[in-house]
């Protein structure tokens, strides 16, 4: 096997790879902001959550992780929609933020 070969097979893992991950992450982030608005008595909109930035960053044991930003939408009245933010690190949730929001 030439090394050329053995690069692109290890690029390909990489991304299948990324590519898995990021799924895993995407619907962790999406079931956190569905349990924040039922928590709320919001509505999540559109069930789903969009990744807003991808970056490297260390974890508390000082190791490289994934950070993540994911953004969702959710209502309170069915007229206005507010945003949200979920934060990860690797697999783990540091932080979600919601928009105040009017009561109904």
């Amino acid at each position: 096997m030439y090394s050329t070969d053995f690069f692109i097979i290890l690029f390909i893992a990489a991304v299948i790879w990324y590519w898995l991950d990021g799924m895993k992450a995407k619907e962790i982030a999406r079931q956190t902001g569905k349990d924040a608005c039922k928590e709320a008595s919001v509505e999540f909109l559109d069930d789903t959550v969009a990744v807003s930035k991808v970056r490297l960053k260390r974890n508390t044991m000082g190791q490289m992780s994934l950070y993540r930003e994911y953004q969702f939408e959710f209502t309170s009245d069915g007229e206005f929609r507010y945003h949200g933010e979920i934060t990860m690190l690797g697999k783990r949730i540091l932080n979600v933020n919601m928009d105040a929001y009017r009561l109904f």
